[in-house]
């Protein structure tokens, strides 16, 4: 992969030296120690136990989904293969998996997985491009992650790929016997509503991604979520209007009644404590400063 170069500048320019963690048990525990400051995934259990192995560290993100982190510990070490057999065996048994959420984070959080787009992120010093080709043409939500450690006791995390992948519908609320079950997932909302309706979505997508290469789509069932590190912006459809939650602090927003809203004590599904309700486009061109703060401040 394309090598990355740091330079210190407070005294002149001096180029930071990089190095491997000695012992990749001490990366598993920083990760573990910081995973929601590093990826916006709550830490559930490290090394837990599955049919014929491990898992390095298990959490779950910010939009209630599954994530299994594998860490590359040997040259020759296929994390990736892994990951694919460990994402494979949490699919089949959902109900172990939600045991542990209940244990953890308790049963409203558990009832409120969302099996769509179970991920697993893989981090290790150095990926190969056939890595990145084997990634790609798996079309699973497998991301890749590299990472250097620097004499100043400076981390960087490098995120390599950003999955395109169809998430997974199929009984995706009966799963856990919710009342999403019978709700209109995203994707079947966005067929039915009109035509002016859906281009007014096109656009928003088109707006939000066009902020930045580092920005990634995350099709939930009930909500598409943009996200860098974390959600920058959740969408959610309805017939006549298209809600918005940012990851913006509602009292340094002048709040307009029937446009914006502070959604900090109210219950919503997605991420963010503003919304914004779009209902044409007017209300697209004025929701698009605040939009680029989202993009900026996170």
């Amino acid at each position: 992969m394309a090598e990355i170069k740091l330079f210190s500048i407070n005294e002149g320019v001096k180029e930071c030296t990089s190095s491997e963690v000695v012992l990749e048990k001490e990366l598993q525990m920083l990760i573990e120690q910081n995973m929601e400051i590093f990826f916006g995934v709550r830490f559930l259990k490290s090394e837990y136990a599955v049919t014929n192995g491990r898992m390095d560290s298990i959490g779950i993100d910010e939009n209630n989904s599954p994530v299994i982190f594998e860490y590359k510990r040997s040259q020759n070490e296929n994390v990736i293969n892994q990951g694919l057999f460990y994402l494979d065996w949490l699919l089949d048994h959902k109900a172990d998996f939600k045991l542990l959420v209940i244990d953890k984070l308790g049963m409203e959080a558990a009832d409120s997985i969302d099996w769509s787009v179970p991920c697993v992120i893989c981090v290790a010093h150095d990926f190969t491009k056939y890595d990145m080709h084997a990634v790609n043409q798996m079309q699973r939500n497998i991301k890749l992650v590299s990472y250097r450690r620097y004499d100043n006791g400076m981390l960087l995390l490098e995120h390599l790929n950003a999955p395109n992948v169809k998430p997974i519908m199929e009984n995706a609320g009966a799963e856990n016997g919710t009342k999403n079950s019978k709700q209109k997932t995203h994707l079947e909302k966005l067929a039915m509503i009109s035509e002016n309706m859906k281009n007014l979505y096109h656009s928003i997508c088109d707006f939000i991604e066009s902020l930045g290469d580092d920005i990634v789509s995350n099709q939930l069932k009930l909500y598409l979520a943009y996200k860098k590190v974390q959600n920058m912006v959740c969408i959610e459809i309805y017939n006549k209007q298209i809600i918005l939650f940012l990851k913006l602090n509602p009292e340094t927003v002048e709040l307009e009644n029937g446009f914006t809203r502070d959604m900090r004590s109210i219950g919503h599904y997605g991420t963010g404590d503003l919304q914004i309700t779009i209902k044409n486009a007017a209300d697209f061109e004025k929701a698009k400063p605040l939009l680029q703060r989202a993009y900026n401040e996170i």
